[in-house]
C-alpha cells in the first residue's frame, strides 16, 4: 500500500550564538538605564523598577543554555536590544528565503535525488516577511523546481502541520515528492526588554523531504499517521502585522518606551504558567490517543523528538506518554544549545538524534504551540 515516507532532513544553523551569561549582562544594563531614567516615577511608585535577569533563572525556568541568531550585535547593544538585520533590495534572495535554500540543499543531498523530483515547496513557519509573493515560491525558484509551492502558519506547530499536509498531497499523487522547510527567525518577533522572555528563542531553518513509499529508496521513515488539533488561545500572541498601520494609537502605552505600532504587544507574548497547565494535558492525550487509534503502544515508543519549548513541560509529557521518567535517549532535549526555535525545534532534534533505530523501530515527531495547537507525527524506521 502507497504510504508517505519522510526520505531526508536537512539543517541550517546560524553561525552565531549567544550564551546566557552574554544575555544577562545585555539586559540587566539596560534595565539598570531603564531604571536610572525612571527613578522618579520608581520613587513616586507610579511604575515599578525592573528586576535583574540571571543565568541562574532562565535555566530553571526553560532549560536553555544558549541559542543561535542571525545577529548577536544588535541584541547584545543595550540601546538597541534587538537584531539589525539589514534590508535587501527586492531583487535579492531574502534572508529567510536564504535560510531555507542552505537547509533544503542539506537534505536534498541526503537524499540523493534531483530536484525535478519535487513537485511542490511548502515553506512552514511562524513568521513570515511579507503577505506575499509567497516565501515558498522564492525558495522554490532560488532551488530550480517546477510545480507550485505556498506558505502556511500554525506557529511552532508549522512543521507537523507541515508534514501532514505533504503527505496529504503524496497520497493523492504519489510520482513528486515533497520538500518542506521551516525558515525560523525567531530573534526579530522576541522582546529581548521583557525579563520573561528575553531568553526564550533562537535562529534556525530545517527542511524535510516527503515522498511515496513507490518511489522511496532504502532508509528513511515511513509515516505511520498524523493528526493535528487547533484550540483558540490568547495566552501566546503576536499582534503586530500589516494591518497595525491603520491602528489608531498615537503614542506608546503607559510606562513604555516604544512608539506607536512597536509596543510590547506587537511582539511575542505569552502568559507562560496557563500555557503549560493548558497544554501539557491536551497534547499528552492526544499523544495517547492517537497512539492507541494506529493500534501502538505509546509506552513502547523508542524515542520523543518533542517541540523544544520548555524542558519541564517535554519531561512531564515524557513522563505521561511513557508512562515513566524517559531517558535523555527517549526524549531528545536540543533546547539547551538551540532553545526555542518555534516550528524547527521537534524537527532539529529529528534531525540530530535519529540515529540507533532497528527497521520497524518507532518514534514520535510532536509539536505544539500557539493557536493553541498540535501536531503530531507516528513514524517507524525503514
Amino acid at each position: 500500500m502507497t504510504h508517505a515516507v519522510i526520505a531526508a532532513t536537512g539543517l541550517f544553523t546560524p553561525e552565531q550564538s549567544i550564551s546566557n551569561a552574554e544575555l544577562v549582562e545585555a539586559y540587566n544594563a539596560w534595565a539598570e538605564r531603564w531604571n536610572a531614567a525612571h527613578a522618579g516615577q520608581i520613587a513616586e511608585g507610579d511604575v515599578a523598577a525592573l528586576t535583574p535577569s540571571s543565568e541562574a533563572f532562565i535555566e530553571k525556568a526553560s532549560g536553555i543554555k544558549s541559542r543561535f541568531v542571525l545577529d548577536k550585535a544588535g541584541i547584545l547593544d543595550p540601546e538597541r536590544m534587538a537584531p539589525h538585520l539589514a534590508e535587501r533590495s527586492n531583487d535579492e534572495l531574502s534572508i529567510m528565503a536564504e535560510m531555507a535554500v542552505k537547509a533544503a540543499r542539506q537534505a536534498i543531498e541526503a537524499w540523493g535525488k534531483p530536484v525535478s523530483e519535487i513537485g511542490a515547496v511548502l515553506c512552514a513557519a511562524s513568521n513570515m516577511p511579507r503577505p506575499y509573493p509567497a516565501l515558498a515560491v522564492e525558495i522554490q525558484q532560488a532551488l530550480g523546481i517546477e510545480g507550485f509551492g505556498f506558505d502556511m502558519n500554525v506557529a511552532c506547530s508549522s512543521a507537523t502541520f507541515g508534514i501532514k499536509t505533504a503527505a496529504d498531497f503524496i497520497a493523492n499523487d504519489p510520482s513528486k515528492a515533497v520538500l518542506m522547510v521551516n525558515p525560523e527567525v525567531c530573534s526579530a518577533h522576541l522582546n529581548f526588554t521583557d525579563r520573561d522572555s528575553h531568553f526564550i528563542f533562537g535562529d534556525v531553518c530545517t527542511a524535510v523531504i516527503v515522498e511515496s513509499s513507490d518511489t522511496a529508496g532504502p532508509g528513511g521513515w515511513d509515516i505511520l499517521g498524523t493528526r493535528l488539533k487547533t484550540v483558540f488561545s490568547n495566552n501566546i500572541r503576536n499582534n503586530f502585522g500589516f494591518l497595525n498601520r491603520w491602528a489608531q494609537e498615537t503614542g506608546a502605552k503607559a510606562g513604555s518606551d516604544r512608539p506607536a505600532g512597536q509596543q510590547d504587544d506587537k511582539l511575542f507574548i505569552q502568559q507562560g504558567r496557563k500555557v503549560f497547565k493548558d497544554v501539557v494535558p491536551m497534547v499528552s492525550d492526544m499523544i495517547v490517543d492517537h497512539a492507541v487509534d494506529l493500534g501502538m503502544d505509546p509506552t513502547a515508543l523508542k524515542r520523543l523528538w518533542l517541540h523544544q519549548a520548555n524542558i519541564n513541560m517535554n519531561s512531564m509529557i515524557g513522563r505521561k506518554v511513557l508512562g515513566r521518567d524517559p531517558s535523555e535517549a527517549e526524549n531528545v532535549i536540543i533546547l539547551d544549545e538551540y532553545a526555542n526555535t518555534s516550528s524547527a525545534g521537534s524537527i532539529i532534534a529529528f534531525h540530530l538524534h535519529n540515529d540507533g533505530f532497528e527497521a520497524g523501530e518507532t518514534g514520535l515527531i510532536c509539536s505544539f504551540g500557539a493557536g493553541y495547537s498540535a501536531g503530531t507525527v507516528f513514524v517507524r524506521k525503514r
